[in-house]
C-alpha cells in the first residue's frame, strides 16, 4: 500500500481550531445581530417584528411541541442559536477575540499551505468544469449505489483535489477574507473609512459581513457529508497528515 504525505502539520491544526472559531464568531455575531438586525421588513403589526430571525422564533414558539409560553418569542431564536438577547457588550468583546484568534489561525494555515506545497493543488485547471459535472454526479449517486449495493466507481482524480474541491478551498479563504475586512470597516469606519468605501459603506459592509458568515457557516454541512461519501481515507489524512489513495490517487476531500 502506497503511503503519501498529504496535509502540512499548520494546515491540520488551522482546519480543525477553525471549527471552533468559527462556532464562537456565529454565536457572538448573533447575539450582536440581534441588537441591531441587518436583513429587515416592515414591521408586523400583530407580532411587533420586523426582524426574519425574530420572526423564526415566533413560529417556533407557536409549533415546536413543549415551547408554547415561551416568555419572550421573538427572542426563541437568538435564546437557543446565540450567546442570547441583552448581551451586546459581551457578545462584542467575545467576537473580536474568536476574530483575532481567527485571523491568526489564517496567517497560519496561509504559512502551511506554502511551507507544504499545498497552494499547488489549489490553482485551478482548464478540465475543472467537466471534472466538476463528474464531481456532482458522482456525490448524487454514491449514497444510492452504497444502499442499493451496486459499484459505483469514484472519477479518476489527477492531483490531491478533485474540480469541486479547488472551487470550495479557493472560495472559503475568500469568504473568511471579506469577513475579516468587512469586520475591521465596522470596527474602524472612520479611520479605515477607504475600506469602509470599499464595501459600500458601513450598512453595507455589515451586509456583506453577514453573506460571508453564511457561506462559511453553509460551508460545514455539505463538507461533513461530502468527506463520508469520499471515505475512511479522506478523514484520516487530515487527522494524521498521511494518505493511503487507491491506486496512488489522492482524491480525499482535505
Amino acid at each position: 500500500m502506497k503511503i503519501v504525505r498529504k496535509h502540512h502539520f499548520l494546515v491540520r491544526l488551522t482546519h480543525w481550531a477553525n471549527l471552533p472559531l468559527l462556532l464562537g464568531l456565529i454565536l457572538s455575531g448573533l447575539s450582536i445581530y440581534w441588537a441591531s438586525p441587518v436583513v429587515k421588513h416592515s414591521r408586523n403589526p400583530r407580532t411587533g417584528s420586523d426582524d426574519y430571525l425574530a420572526d423564526l422564533g415566533i413560529w417556533a414558539v407557536r409549533h415546536v411541541p413543549g415551547q408554547r409560553g415561551y416568555g419572550m418569542p421573538k427572542a426563541w431564536f437568538y435564546d437557543h442559536a446565540s450567546l442570547g438577547t441583552f448581551a451586546l457588550a459581551p457578545a462584542l468583546r467575545l467576537h473580536w477575540l474568536f476574530a483575532y484568534l481567527f485571523m491568526a489561525c489564517g496567517a497560519l494555515y496561509l504559512v502551511g499551505l506554502v511551507a507544504g506545497g499545498g497552494w499547488r493543488a489549489l490553482v485551478p485547471r482548464r478540465t475543472d468544469v467537466r471534472d466538476g459535472f463528474r464531481m456532482i454526479r458522482y456525490y448524487a449517486g454514491v449514497v444510492p449505489a452504497r444502499v442499493l449495493r451496486k459499484p459505483w466507481p469514484h472519477p479518476p482524480i489527477e492531483g490531491k483535489y478533485n474540480a469541486l474541491q479547488r472551487a470550495a478551498y479557493v472560495s472559503i479563504p475568500l469568504a473568511a477574507a471579506v469577513s475579516v475586512a468587512t469586520g475591521w470597516a465596522m470596527h474602524k469606519p472612520v479611520q479605515l473609512w477607504w475600506l469602509a468605501r470599499f464595501f459600500g459603506g458601513y450598512d453595507m459592509a455589515r451586509a456583506w459581513h453577514l453573506a460571508a458568515m453564511l457561506v462559511l457557516a453553509l460551508f460545514v454541512i455539505p463538507h461533513v457529508v461530502l468527506v463520508i461519501a469520499d471515505g475512511w481515507d479522506t478523514f484520516r489524512s487530515m487527522v494524521t497528515g498521511l494518505s493511503a489513495p487507491v491506486g496512488g490517487e489522492s482524491h480525499g476531500r482535505g
